[in-house]
């Protein structure tokens, strides 16, 4: 289900670990937009169900230079390296529950380096100067 309106996108094959060790395969849509430059969406679709998040680029970023004792994020989405630094792990905890993915790195890098050739991590807000400029100028007339 890939979004014409996204800058960069990747399909990621990943493995949901159940608290019983079990697996079952998910397949995680990550999508850049380079007019928001902060947020990495991504669609993970089970056998049975689809479900939604709005991720950091940086947390994401971060996560790739993580441990397992040091994840990137604090909140509802946590990421980090896996012993095996050829798999990373994304924590979700939301209102449904939490789940524990695994995913090759390699895909992850690869679309980190595509949205960091769009938009330098450091650089968003000069891409938001003029979204910003304009929600002032909404609110100063509403």
């Amino acid at each position: 289900m890939t979004h014409s309106s996204y800058d960069v996108v990747e399909v990621v094959a990943m493995q949901l670990i159940g608290s019983d060790a079990s697996v079952v395969p998910v397949s995680a849509e990550l999508s850049f937009r380079n007019s928001d430059p902060y947020t990495v969406r991504a669609v993970f679709t089970g056998p049975h169900t689809m479900s939604t998040w709005l991720i950091g680029r940086e947390l994401l970023s971060m996560g790739m230079h993580a441990t397992a004792d040091a994840p990137a994020g604090s909140g509802d989405v946590q990421v980090w390296r896996d012993e095996d630094p050829d798999y990373a792990l994304v924590s979700l905890s939301g209102v449904e529950g939490s789940a524990l993915l695994a995913a090759p790195s390699e895909p992850l890098v690869r679309f980190l380096a595509g949205t960091e050739a769009l938009v330098p991590l450091g650089s968003e807000s000069d891409r938001m100067e003029a979204e910003i400029t304009a929600l002032i100028a909404a609110l100063l007339t509403a």
